[in-house]
């Protein structure tokens, strides 16, 4: 069984800090064109416990969506999270934690919108955009 420890991160220029527990810590890759444009390639985010994250710094927010915010150092413009406006969950990037803090790839979001010139190796799950859609958009008639 895992146990949670703790992990610590923090922006390119050390301003903001980030700490969290993880338990079964899990690297997901998001290809969506947001993404992209907002990291200049994919965003790559690790699992954390619920309500377990701390940042401290100079951090600041952009609404980029109805639905969702992405989390920026005010300093060096480092890519803090994505979080969903919903339920206020942040998805802290991995690339804030040294080694990823030790997490595995596991899942790719948005698989068909890859650019043709990288690929991730390994056998994750890859969800294209329809079936990302069917997890998190509600069809006619379903309830919320």
């Amino acid at each position: 069984m895992n146990e949670p420890r703790e992990i610590n991160g923090r922006c390119l220029c050390g301003a903001v800090t980030v700490t969290a527990t993880v338990t079964k810590p899990v690297v997901r890759a998001c290809h969506c064109d947001m993404c992209r444009r907002h990291t200049s390639s994919m965003f790559m985010s690790i699992t954390t416990d619920k309500d377990s994250i701390k940042v401290s710094g100079p951090a600041k927010s952009f609404r980029s969506s109805e639905w969702a915010e992405r989390g920026f150092c005010e300093t060096c413009g480092s890519t803090l999270w994505y979080s969903s406006i919903n339920d206020g969950v942040k998805n802290l990037a991995a690339g804030l934690f040294d080694n990823a803090a030790d997490a595995q790839l596991k899942l790719e979001f948005f698989a068909d919108k890859r650019p043709e010139g990288y690929a991730l190796s390994g056998d994750h799950r890859k969800l294209n955009t329809e079936e990302m859609i069917a997890l998190f958009a509600p069809q006619d008639g379903d309830k919320s």
